[in-house]
């Protein structure tokens, strides 16, 4: 008979027949007994009052009975947090049992007894398990250390379990592997600071190996560990690439999925032109194209992971475009995903199928998909320049149906075509005007009314159309109001003697009959701009519009990025970011993508590159950032090498050295100037001797400066973006100290509170050194200045461009996010001033392929005003010398993290074009070190 029998019992008394039972002598009444128990259990009766008399029943050798136990021990101990103590004994005892399932089995129960006053009296039965001959036992143990973090996160990290788990990366056997990066990965989720998982090419090794020989679960939990590091370069990422591809094809569609991410992931460290990045290309696709064949669900699950990857790289499933047609019995939530493939793949190839089959769509039965199709066809027509004739025919021919919903949704992408293609397509206005009066959506309506008025000189009945809206004006939703208000202004500025009682009617609708307040204010801004300045209304209200673009549902670039970090989970199907849905944000890390390596990506000439503007004016960059590549922190963070002078190795610096003797000649070479006294701080006081070894001692000390350039405020955050909320800013460094000022406006109509701000780590550590204060809450219209203090002592990574700042402010209303580029000169310390021995000995040191060479055109200072500014923003004149005629500056500064930038500049008297030849040990910061040389100089 099967266990069914104990759940259908519904005796009274039952409680006290059962104790007798477990307390039988006879080891099956026990069993019976238990089973019965668990049953009650099962169905949510209360059997909390058997505690003591199930716990007697642990002392058994019987497997079956003890699992049992254990299953009611974990359902009740938290109840009884007094008598669990009880069960400790036996779990010490069972953790040293010579049967591996036993010993697992209590290690487990142990885990999932979540009740503090027993965790201590677990560790050291837990200490020996993790260390147990059996691999079924640790990697059970593994599993344990994680939920035990959960319960007391203090209690694991004395007892130095994490150690342990580190230690159990290189185990022998795989399972115990990917169980130990299973608990590694949860606990570091819960603690993003710290660096549990401390991956490096060796534990990359031991990882892959185990890859091969895991459970599907287990290489999930690889895979995933695999996709949270970066390769130091593009050697390490295709070597990772080849180890991981055989993934592709499992069985497992996680597994897949999973594989797919870390190939994602690492492709973008591979240049295009490798042999290699075209095979994997072409190897990602068949996997993908699988999983389509799975039950709707999980098709569903990777059609939109894979519209993230064709966003992306819609190279890799470009030929793929048949997979994506929709089949009659597909639910309606995958034939919808599959139309936004289909329209993000195609293109001028492919666009004839596309096309056939939209227009069969357009046909079904089911009025979503139809309307998805209809609207599929006008994106079509947008990005594919070639087929928009064919795509307007095809909308032309939809119309002829007269199929309600299908003319509606033609008209609103005809209209978009419209903005496309201007005076191309305006032959077909007359047969949508035919259709008029079968409009009863206000999209479609406001559409045609946008036609009736942009076109309005080419329709002859153009006002008796409008008319006819107006009649019914208050009853039309805001979308028709604002657009009919508009319309008619339109053709009143065209046609104005026929039009002017139409347009003073609307007026006086929009402005006095309104409780809207968006349509009075525009009905206003017309009427005051029609009885002031015709002309100007004219300008404002029949100016060229801008064309659309071709995709304007794209999700943004560094969100992309992100999501792509995020493959085979929820984020990629929600396309948000965890922080978006996860409740609390606990444990929620921002991820991106590596940044492309130097071999795969040419940089930018000076001469291309934005150089010298002030940072807000470069507020179009969107940063990609990436993970640690090249912790610049660790780049150069010794001083510059000190000791004798290496072998002398004269500096290229085109046909002539203008070094002269080579740079031997700084220390003692006659034709030396000092520094002009404008250039001394002028507190330093050193005393010049006759000689010219106290050159280079001009500051023995730090100078009191007066501060570096400030750059004027630029708007950083929109109040469009922002609900209301408009950010200016600029970043200022003044005695030592670095800080963002800001302006806080209220452009919204509610009052703005609890303020807070967040940067993302960022390639000099930038953060915040005090909390966002707002002392008063923002009132609507309402502006504040306040300035945040900065330290460089937060998180560090290389971000691209390396100046990058991404920002999070949060408010009552919502959290806003923003990128800025933070000039680099705001990061250069007081006391980087070289000594001349110190700078020789650097300059030779650096490798000559580390110099770079810049233009700054139009500067009309002479040497002493250059000298004289620059040391102003701590850029620190070494020493002065005449060559030909050329004044030569030797300068240096000091970055906050250490690194040393060493300085020529050749100042040529009478020509504003002067030379900068620029030396560092990491040769990535002399693009904006010269940026900040031009902006300090030309400000």
């Amino acid at each position: 008979m099967t266990d069914s029998k104990y759940f259908t019992t519904t005796k009274k008394g039952e409680i006290f027949e059962l104790k007798a039972e477990l307390n039988s002598d006879k080891k099956e009444k026990k069993k019976e007994a238990v089973k019965k128990v668990i049953a009650s259990m099962t169905v949510g009766k209360d059997v909390s009052a058997l505690f003591p008399d199930v716990v007697n029943c642990m002392q058994t050798d019987n497997l079956e009975l003890k699992k049992l136990v254990y299953l009611y021990l974990m359902n009740y101990a938290k109840s009884q947090p007094d008598m669990a103590i009880m069960a400790v004994n036996t779990f010490v005892k069972d953790c040293e049992d010579p049967n591996p399932l036993i010993r697992a089995l209590a290690v487990r129960t142990m885990g999932c007894i979540r009740v503090d006053k027993i965790t201590e009296y677990l560790c050291e039965p837990l200490r020996k398990c993790l260390k147990d001959e059996d691999p079924y036992v640790r990697k059970t143990a593994a599993v344990c250390v994680a939920k035990l973090h959960d319960i007391n996160a203090q209690l694991v990290e004395d007892q130095g379990f994490l150690d342990t788990l580190k230690d159990l990366i290189s185990d022998s056997n795989p399972m115990v592997v990917a169980n130990a990066v299973a608990a590694l990965s949860e606990i570091a989720e819960s603690h993003p600071s710290s660096n549990l998982l401390d991956l490096n090419p060796q534990s990359i090794n031991k990882l892959l190996t185990a890859l091969n020989e895991c459970t599907e679960w287990g290489q999930i939990f690889i895979l995933d560990c695999l996709a949270n590091y970066t390769p130091k370069d593009d050697r390490e990422a295709q070597s990772i690439c080849e180890r991981v591809t055989p993934r592709l094809s499992h069985a497992n569609s996680a597994v897949v999925l999973s594989a797919v991410k870390v190939l994602m992931k690492f492709m973008e460290m591979l240049s295009k032109d490798l042999d290699y990045y075209g095979t994997l290309l072409k190897k990602l696709a068949p996997p993908l194209v699988t999983l389509l064949s799975a039950e709707p669900e999980l098709q569903y699950v990777a059609l939109r992971n894979i519209n993230l990857i064709v966003q992306k790289r819609p190279e890799v499933l470009k030929h793929e475009m048949k997979v994506f047609f929709v089949k009659y019995n597909d639910p309606i939530y995958v034939k919808l995903e599959k139309l936004d493939i289909m329209i993000r793949l195609a293109s001028q190839a492919n666009i004839a199928q596309v096309l056939a089959e939209l227009k069969e769509y357009a046909t079904e039965v089911d009025v979503d998909f139809v309307r998805k199709a209809v609207r599929a066809i006008g994106r079509c027509a947008i990005k594919v320049e070639q087929s928009a004739e064919r795509c307007v025919s095809t909308l032309l021919d939809l119309i002829q149906t007269k199929v309600n919903y299908v003319v509606q949704e033609a008209i609103v992408v005809i209209k978009d075509i419209f903005r496309k293609y201007p005076n191309k397509y305006e032959s077909v206005i007359a047969t949508l005007c035919e259709n008029l009066d079968s409009l009863d959506e206000p999209e479609a309506r406001a559409a045609m009314i946008w036609i009736v008025g942009e076109y309005a000189e080419r329709i002859d009945n153009a006002d008796e159309l409008l008319e006819s809206f107006l009649e019914g004006f208050h009853d039309e939703s805001t979308q028709v109001q604002l657009q009919l208000l508009t319309a008619i202004v339109k053709l009143f500025l065209k046609k104005p003697t026929e039009t002017q009682e139409l347009v003073q009617q609307v007026l006086s609708l929009a402005t006095q009959d309104s409780d809207n307040p968006d349509l009075r204010d525009r009905g206003y801004i017309y009427w005051r701009l029609l009885s002031t300045d015709p002309v100007a209304a004219k300008e404002v209200v029949l100016a060229e519009k801008p064309l659309i673009s071709e995709e304007t549902d794209l999700i943004e670039p560094t969100l992309l990025d992100e999501l792509i970090c995020y493959i085979g989970t929820l984020a990629s199907v929600y396309h948000k970011p965890p922080s978006a849905f996860v409740e609390g944000g606990r444990g929620v890390v921002h991820k991106s993508l590596p940044p492309r390596t130097a071999s795969s990506e040419s940089t930018e000439s000076p001469e291309t590159a934005p150089a010298g503007a002030p940072p807000g004016e470069q507020l179009d960059t969107v940063p990609t950032q990436g993970d640690l590549l090249g912790d610049l922190l660790n780049l150069d963070l010794g001083p510059p090498v000190s000791g004798p002078p290496l072998a002398t190795s004269a500096v290229q610096m085109g046909a002539v050295d203008l070094l002269g003797g080579g740079l031997d000649s700084l220390i003692g070479a006659p034709s030396f100037v000092a520094p002009p006294a404008a250039a001394v701080p002028a507190n330093l006081g050193a005393p010049m001797g006759s000689g010219l070894s106290d050159l280079f001692d001009l500051t023995s000390g730090v100078g009191t400066l007066s501060g570096s350039y400030v750059a004027p405020k630029a708007v950083w955050l929109p109040a469009m973006k922002a609900k209301g909320l408009e950010i200016l800013g600029t970043f200022t460094r003044q005695a030592g100290s670095i800080s963002m000022d800001l302006q806080l406006t209220n452009k919204a109509l509610q009052v703005m509170t609890d303020f807070a701000i967040q940067f993302n780590r960022n390639s000099f550590g930038l953060a915040p050194a005090a909390p966002l204060q707002v002392h008063a809450p923002l009132s609507p219209t309402q502006t504040v200045e306040i300035s945040l203090p900065l330290s460089t002592a937060g998180s560090v990574m290389k971000t691209e461009p390396l100046n990058s700042l991404q920002v999070a402010v949060k408010n009552n209303i919502d959290v806003f996010y923003f990128s800025t580029l933070y000039p680099l000169h705001i990061l250069f310390v007081e006391d980087g001033k070289m000594d001349r021995q110190m700078f020789l000995a650097t300059w030779k040191d650096i490798p000559n392929e580390n110099e770079a060479q810049f233009q700054i055109r139009d500067c009309p200072l002479n040497a002493e005003a250059v000298s004289s500014r620059l040391q102003s923003s701590s850029i620190f004149t070494v020493a002065r010398r005449n060559v030909e005629g050329q004044d030569m500056l030797y300068q240096s500064l000091k970055l906050t993290n250490g690194i040393w930038v060493l300085a020529e500049l050749r100042i040529q008297p009478g020509n504003p074009s002067f030379t900068l030849s620029l030396k560092c040990r990491a040769p990535e910061v002399s693009q904006h070190v010269y940026q900040a040389y031009e902006t300090i100089l030309k400000n």
